[in-house]
């Protein structure tokens, strides 16, 4: 039983941010992967879960062939990142419309994407969840999803004042940011 315990201890302290004197100009710049950077700390992200996999999968599927069928931009998974201020973060999925897509794609972007989209996992805590997307909200982000995998439910920001929570029932709009795209959240879960 102790060893079990040291080992939880051991991930946990693994999973902890660590300090970093880098900038963020660094680390925009440099090739370090599966971190995010926030305030000078390097936060890891560790592997989610297969329902977070399942409804990431299922937004990529619907939205990507949708972006590249009408020739809208880009849609990218969690393992791209994009400067969100004094950060940056990796967001489930983003999209990137084709006006503002960077010439250089080699490393993280330094600009945030038109629409973050972030999947709630059972470790996360909700006033972080509420805090990222108004992070992404200050960045230039013009839409935030915010899925709830425990309650089938999007939170749809457009701002800090015009937040809207869709149930399972309801349709899903990609508004003026992915325009003409919709879909059932239903759809999302299965």
């Amino acid at each position: 039983m102790g060893i079990l315990k040291e080992g939880h201890e051991q991930a946990a302290v693994s999973l902890a941010p660590i300090e970093t004197d880098m900038t963020l100009q660094d680390f925009l710049e440099s090739d370090i992967e599966g971190y995010e950077y926030v305030k000078g700390a390097l936060i890891p992200m560790p592997p989610t879960s297969g329902e977070h996999g399942d409804i990431s999968t299922n937004i990529f599927l619907f939205l990507g062939p949708y972006v590249h069928q009408n020739q809208l931009g880009r849609v990218y998974t969690s393992d791209t990142g994009f400067q969100i201020g004094d950060r940056v973060l990796m967001p489930d999925i983003a999209f990137v419309s084709s006006a503002r897509l960077p010439e250089d794609r080699h490393r993280a972007f330094a600009i945030p994407p038109d629409l973050a989209v972030e999947v709630v996992s059972r470790t996360d805590i909700q006033y972080r969840v509420t805090e990222k997307a108004f992070a992404y909200l200050n960045a230039g982000v013009r839409l935030v999803w915010v899925i709830d995998p425990v309650g089938k439910t999007v939170t749809v920001y457009r701002s800090e004042t015009d937040i809207k929570t869709l149930t399972y029932d309801d349709t899903l709009s990609g508004e003026d940011v992915v325009e003409g795209f919709s879909c059932q959240v239903a759809t999302l879960f299965e």
